[in-house]
């Protein structure tokens, strides 16, 4: 059986791409520091070709669509390669298409409304977002006892010093970030300060065992 994918690194880089050279080294580093699972976002008209990059050249990465919000969405992504979806919020509708893309995904909620519907649906995995702004650690730690079933990605306002809290939660698999893609090093390309940076956030999967 598959590893889940909240389950394949401690934090999810969450990208925004805006030059299409700059994906596949960028993957690369990512990679290199220990984290695998990429979502990028399709916040700029290059994320499918950053997917398509990624997917074709970055082997060991595995690449996967931010900001899904119609089926259109859903379908593009996966034939540019993606191997998960993620969503900000999510409707019946939007839903379907992700149960149907034959990928994992992981459907935005921040709500205990929402987070029921889902199971409701046979869905476990979701992300909790915005995470810091929905009521944080302490709203995901009093989930956990009437709905221990559900698993989270928290994103939203997550950073190196809050993440170890976030990944010491029952309910809590990985948390998405975007602290290991600096402006200004990816300005500069640097690439050997974003794999020093995912490999700093890859080792909170020690920190989350010792906690």
């Amino acid at each position: 059986m598959a590893p889940s994918l909240l389950d394949l690194a401690p934090v999810v880089p969450v990208v925004v791409i805006e030059d299409a050279s700059d994906a596949v080294p960028l993957a690369r580093a990512l990679v290199a520091g220990g984290l695998p699972a990429i979502e990028v976002t399709l916040r700029t008209p290059v994320a499918l070709d950053a997917i398509r990059a990624i997917a074709g050249e970055v082997p060991d990465a595995v690449v996967g669509a931010g900001t899904v919000i119609t089926p259109d969405q859903v379908t593009q992504t996966v034939a540019a390669g993606a191997r998960f979806l993620v969503s900000p919020g999510w409707t019946d509708v939007l839903l379907a298409a992700m149960q149907a893309s034959g990928v994992p995904f992981l459907p935005g909620v921040s709500t205990t409304s929402e987070v029921v519907a889902l199971l409701e649906r046979g869905v476990t995995e979701m992300k909790f977002f915005p995470a810091e702004a929905a009521g944080g650690t302490a709203y995901l730690r009093s989930l956990a006892g009437p709905l221990p079933q559900a698993r989270f990605c928290p994103t939203g306002g997550i950073g190196p010093e809050n993440a170890p809290e976030y990944l010491s939660l029952p309910n809590v698999g990985c948390v998405g970030g975007t602290w290991m893609l600096p402006a200004d090093a990816i300005a500069a390309r640097d690439w050997g300060r974003v794999e020093a940076l995912a490999r700093e956030a890859a080792e909170l999967r020690t920190l989350r065992a010792q906690v």
